[in-house]
């Protein structure tokens, strides 16, 4: 890849809203968007887990954004949306307030979160992306749940496995 191709490249991510602020991940860790349904909550389930859903016959894990990062809780509304992605190597379901669009957004549009942001929090943001005087949140989904937490994950998706078969 030249220096010419990379400084060009653009990134197309999802973004949705959470909690009154702009969030983005990228549209290639994307596998759909779907409205909220019912979620069956799963027994001994780790407590970031909001239960699991049936999805063309595969058992998906789904957790609360807002939970995660100790947000207030809110009720679902005609907008909210549950995101399919892949998380540490498990597909997951991620509560959202609602999806607004994709964005194409040039890498130069994007910084790295700013020194001033730390703690854990600042762990799951892979960057802040500029776009038409707006400042998107980009999540890096590989650290939205720790290790141990993506292992409790995997073992509640295996509570449940059995019943998709």
């Amino acid at each position: 890849m030249t220096y010419t191709e990379t400084e060009t490249k653009e990134e197309q991510l999802v973004v949705f809203q959470l909690d009154g602020q702009t969030y983005g991940v990228d549209i290639a860790r994307v596998y759909e968007i779907i409205r909220m349904e019912s979620i069956t909550t799963v027994p001994k389930a780790p407590k970031f887990v909001e239960g699991v859903i049936k999805l063309r016959g595969s058992i998906i894990p789904i957790i609360d954004l807002r939970k995660r990062f100790n947000l207030s809780p809110a009720e679902s509304t005609a907008n909210s949306r549950i995101i399919i992605v892949e998380m540490g190597g498990t597909i997951v379901g991620m509560i959202v307030d609602a999806v607004s669009e994709v964005l194409s957004v040039s890498r130069s549009n994007i910084e790295p979160p700013p020194a001033v942001v730390s703690g854990l929090d600042s762990a799951y943001l892979r960057g802040i992306a500029l776009w038409q005087e707006r400042l998107v949140i980009l999540l890096d989904l590989e650290k939205i749940l720790a290790e141990k937490e993506q292992q409790q994950l995997k073992k509640a998706d295996g509570l449940v496995a059995d019943k998709s078969a």
